[in-house]
């Protein structure tokens, strides 16, 4: 293994030493392998391929202060990826496979996983695709289910700092009642031109609205939305929203920090109300956004003074990351030792 600069490492792929594979074939699960090849034998009529049959998760494992390595909330990565594969009608690896999986992908390239103190961490890509011949819609009969790792960088090359988000009316990102609940690739590949889009016009990301009335706020690009104001941590309540897990943590810090906390429709005239915003996720933990800008009336809303993470911002950030980095005390028990 070449020597890595961790504090270089963006968010992209890098080979690693081993990824994780299982297969479901004749209605059962294999046992899980260990693979060293990054490519996947497959057949050109692969219903992954054609309808889309493919669910996937993104989590984390950190280096911690006292050399321990913790993946964070593993078991609510492996209920959300049990439920996408519902919806799909996919076959549904355990909690206990998935665990594991994620576990021995993290042990099998422990020296990936950058050192504390560098700012970067060991991202996993679980992926679960539909791999039997299938020319009709319809499920497949066989599916392979993977772990793979790779060390990361922060999402935004500013690292934590406010960014420039543009609110995006001409593009949905998932329907009502559609599969914006659930991580399918499908909902991202629906992402790419919006994004692609807002950043050419130099904003780091786009604020979808709700399909119907385009007048609520749905989701911040592939993260969760939320809005601090009157010591209240506001978050949309929507089917077209992906659960965040990195969201459901920070619901509870905050609870724990003496905000209230609520779940529920944000209109996006409520943007002038914030005392503070931020898009969260496991990618970029999270985002402060400094300012929105709405094309249709040409107005810019700004929080603070656009270039500054607000105070709220700042120490939810610090704690949930001093949590994953084993600095602070874990008192809700999210993380998992990887011995």
């Amino acid at each position: 293994m070449k020597a890595i600069d961790w504090g270089s490492l963006g968010f992209t792929y890098m080979k690693t030493n081993y990824n994780i594979r299982a297969y479901y074939r004749d209605g059962k699960w294999s046992e899980l392998e260990v693979s060293d090849s990054e490519y996947i034998p497959m057949h050109m009529a692969a219903s992954c391929l054609h309808y889309s049959q493919e669910a996937f998760e993104g989590l984390k494992a950190y280096c911690g202060a006292d050399g321990k390595i913790r993946l964070f909330r593993v078991e609510e990565n492996a209920k959300r990826l049990i439920n996408s594969a519902r919806y799909l009608c996919m076959a549904e690896p355990s909690i206990e496979m998935f665990v594991e999986a994620c576990k021995k992908a993290v042990q099998l390239n422990r020296e990936f996983v950058p050192p504390y103190g560098t700012g970067a961490s060991l991202y996993l890509r679980p992926l679960l695709i539909g791999t039997s011949p299938q020319i009709g819609v319809g499920p497949a009969s066989e599916y392979m289910f993977m772990v793979f790792v790779m060390p990361v960088g922060p999402y935004f090359k500013s690292g934590f700092k406010p960014i420039k988000v543009i609110i995006d009316r001409d593009h949905d990102r998932a329907a009502p009642k559609g599969t914006g609940h659930i991580k399918a690739g499908g909902n991202y590949a629906a992402s790419i031109y919006s994004g692609e889009k807002a950043h050419d016009m130099g904003y780091s990301n786009v604020l979808y609205l709700d399909a119907v009335e385009r007048k609520y706020i749905d989701e911040c690009g592939a993260a969760n939305f939320f809005g601090i104001k009157n010591n209240t941590y506001i978050t949309p309540n929507s089917h077209s929203v992906l659960p965040s897990i990195t969201n459901m943590s920070i619901r509870e810090l905050a609870a724990d920090l003496g905000l209230k906390v609520e779940m529920r429709k944000v209109e996006v005239s409520e943007l002038g109300t914030f005392e503070e915003c931020g898009a969260c996720g496991t990618a970029a933990v999270i985002s402060p956004i400094g300012s929105v800008y709405d094309p249709d009336t040409k107005h810019t809303y700004t929080f603070g003074d656009g270039t500054t993470a607000g105070p709220i911002c700042e120490k939810m950030y610090n704690t949930l990351r001093g949590i994953q980095y084993g600095e602070i005390e874990d008192s809700h028990n999210w993380c998992t030792i990887v011995e």
